[in-house]
């Protein structure tokens, strides 16, 4: 699946990104709005990740969708 397809349906696919990544709130849900770049920003903060890690997370969350 392309980020396109999340950042147009990100309401759809909210529940489905808590459910991987936990410590995201509701308010860096509704920060997020779809934006892939905030999305791995937000990781990077709650989780201490970095930067090429989030994106590998990010990706394989995608192909699993």
């Amino acid at each position: 699946m392309n980020w396109d397809r999340v950042q147009g349906n990100w309401k759809q696919f909210t529940g489905k990104a808590k459910e991987q990544w936990g410590k995201l709130t509701d308010d860096d849900i509704s920060q997020i709005n779809g934006n892939r770049e905030q999305l791995e920003g937000k990781l990077q903060a709650r989780y201490g990740y970095a930067k090429d890690q989030v994106k590998q997370q990010v990706d394989t969350w995608l192909d699993r969708q």
